[in-house]
């Protein structure tokens, strides 16, 4: 849940509907107030965790769905992406998704993008969380390098015409290359929208016929890697 325009009040009372049921959540972007009154709610055999630096709180319990074991490749252009990028990775890492990074590598110095490509394939991401702002170009060069899907993120950072994430949204919208875009900032639902690719069904296999592959196994690769037509 987002906590950001949430009274305190407000937030702690959903809160505790959660904890009361047994059930445990994440809120995103909850003020200084909102951290100190959520964290009054654990204990310390169960307590209220702060995650990316505060940005995003932890309550304890389950979330509902199961996700099986997976990896997600982590991008971000600039160190000005990286509290953005942490959002995504430290839920994540919570949901027992294993995420793979690399952080400084946008197009400015596309020899760093090359290298952090050459490891991070290494780890066989099933899709890519890719972070940029400015002019958001990041997404569009990654989607062209690599097999597994990309989803960018525009982020509130540049200046000027198009600055705070308008120019970078609009750049990944008209990519040429096919990546999938989230709002400006949008880490939290760019994370949710990966993950549901590693859930675990839990109910019954709808109707329609048999899937073109097992669940969970991944589309055969060709050559040495993804990075074979470059390199």
């Amino acid at each position: 849940m987002l906590g950001e325009g949430k009274t305190v009040a407000h937030l702690v009372g959903i809160a505790r509907a959660f904890l009361r049921d047994g059930r445990g959540a994440f809120v995103s972007r909850p003020t200084v107030a909102q951290r100190r009154a959520l964290a009054s709610l654990g204990t310390d055999r169960a307590p209220v965790r702060e995650l990316a630096g505060g940005r995003l709180l932890r309550l304890p319990g389950p979330v509902g769905a199961r996700y099986r074991a997976g990896t997600v490749g982590l991008l971000a252009a600039g160190t000005s992406d990286v509290p953005v990028a942490e959002e995504s990775r430290a839920l994540l890492e919570e949901l027992g998704v294993r995420v793979v990074h690399a952080y400084d590598v946008g197009v400015a110095g596309l020899h760093r993008l090359l290298r952090a490509l050459e490891e991070t394939e290494r780890a066989a991401p099933e899709a890519y969380l890719v972070f940029a702002g400015r002019e958001g170009a990041l997404p569009t060069v990654v989607a062209g390098l690599v097999r597994a899907p990309v989803v960018g993120v525009p982020t509130s950072v540049g200046y000027g015409r198009g600055g705070r994430g308008g120019a970078a949204l609009n750049a990944m919208l008209q990519s040429c290359a096919p990546i999938a875009v989230v709002n400006i900032d949008a880490a939290v639902p760019a994370a949710l929208f990966v993950a549901q690719r590693f859930a675990v069904p839990t109910g019954p296999r709808p109707h329609g016929g048999r899937r073109g592959r097992r669940e969970g196994r991944r589309p055969s690769r060709s050559g040495p890697g993804a990075l074979s037509k470059v390199f």
